[in-house]
């Protein structure tokens, strides 16, 4: 069967390619139906990754986001129709210590490999994990960000000591809109406290214990444990101001990217005795235990779908870089494209 294949040939253009989808092999075709744009994407999109990086991985298909229905299964796990979430990770091999989205060998969609846009994504069937027949697929779009700040809680919950009377987190954008709202779902006895730089965000935080803006930390303000979601340029403030915060012996989990290098208060790690881990990624049962909460939480559903901010119809190579200049117009959310033939 032949594919078309969408695939960013250099900043801000996208050309159409054709291949060949093998329909007799052991993998599953999945026609995409939602993709979610990331801050990844747009990177690549915009050309803002140094030079040499987008030489290396251009052309390739954008987007490691998405839902869609299987087209065909010859393992017969799936039946054409189901909803599926697919996984960008693809391992390679197996590791009784590394997890999967840690071994170097490991591909990823829209990085070292063709991503979700395309007509149809063949994938293996053990990459993909059912969704409720019900869900919002807008909001389903997006579920990979969402697994990758239910991978960090997770690991916190194994390194970090138990006294989490209050866990915060730095970021009013959409890593810590995320994972303040599944830390509540996690821990519903720990107060959850969110600190950013826009009281307009900040006022979507509606499920948080308490929200501060960061240069308006009340006196006397201490926490057991924290999570940076910034990254970027704000990476290195936010570290600082959560070393100074933290209680001794507290957890720190690094979420935020950032393009250059973070200097770190060594000194005050040491004298704290902390831990700081860092999660990057997610694995396939990140995405279970994902969409596992969906189903027994189904208001969860409802607290992300405030991170939409457009749905946009896409059919051509026009429509994706409209949807894509959309994304770079956004000030908070997910732009989602809503892929039909």
């Amino acid at each position: 069967m032949i594919n078309t294949v969408y695939r960013l040939v250099a900043p801000r253009r996208f050309e159409v390619a054709f291949e060949d989808i093998n329909l007799f092999g052991e993998n599953a075709i999945v026609r995409p139906t939602y993709l979610s744009i990331c801050n990844a994407d747009m990177r690549y999109y915009l050309g803002t990754r140094d030079a040499k990086v987008l030489a290396e991985k251009l052309p390739m298909a954008l987007i490691h986001e998405g839902v869609g229905e299987v087209y065909l299964d010859p393992t017969g796990t799936f039946k054409t129709g189901d909803k599926v979430v697919m996984v960008p990770n693809a391992p390679v091999e197996k590791d009784e210590y590394i997890a999967e989205n840690y071994l170097r060998s490991s591909k990823f969609c829209g990085s070292s490999m063709d991503g979700f846009l395309q007509e149809f994504v063949e994938i293996s069937p053990k990459r993909l994990v059912k969704l409720p027949d019900n869900i919002d697929m807008t909001v389903a779009a997006f579920t990979e960000i969402v697994s990758v700040s239910v991978h960090a809680i997770s690991r916190f919950d194994k390194i970090a000591h138990a006294r989490r009377d209050t866990i915060s987190v730095w970021g009013d954008g959409n890593l810590g809109y995320i994972t303040s709202l599944f830390l509540k779902y996690h821990f519903p006895k720990s107060k959850i406290v969110v600190f950013g730089t826009s009281s307009d965000k900040l006022a979507d935080f509606t499920f948080a214990d308490e929200t501060h803006l960061v240069n308006e930390v009340p006196d006397g303000f201490t926490t057991d444990h924290a999570f940076e979601c910034v990254g970027g340029n704000g990476s290195p403030i936010a570290i600082e101001q959560i070393i100074g915060l933290i209680k001794p012996e507290g957890t720190i989990s690094i979420l935020g990217v950032s393009e250059y290098p973070v200097p770190i208060n060594t000194r005050m790690i040491l004298e704290k005795g902390l831990r700081v881990f860092g999660s990057s990624r997610s694995g396939v049962k990140d995405f279970a235990k994902t969409v596992d909460m969906y189903e027994k939480h189904p208001e969860i559903i409802d607290y992300l779908g405030n991170l939409i901010s457009s749905v946009n119809t896409v059919r051509t190579t026009t429509d994706i870089k409209n949807a894509f200049e959309k994304d770079t117009q956004k000030s908070f959310g997910k732009t989602i494209m809503k892929w039909e033939e």
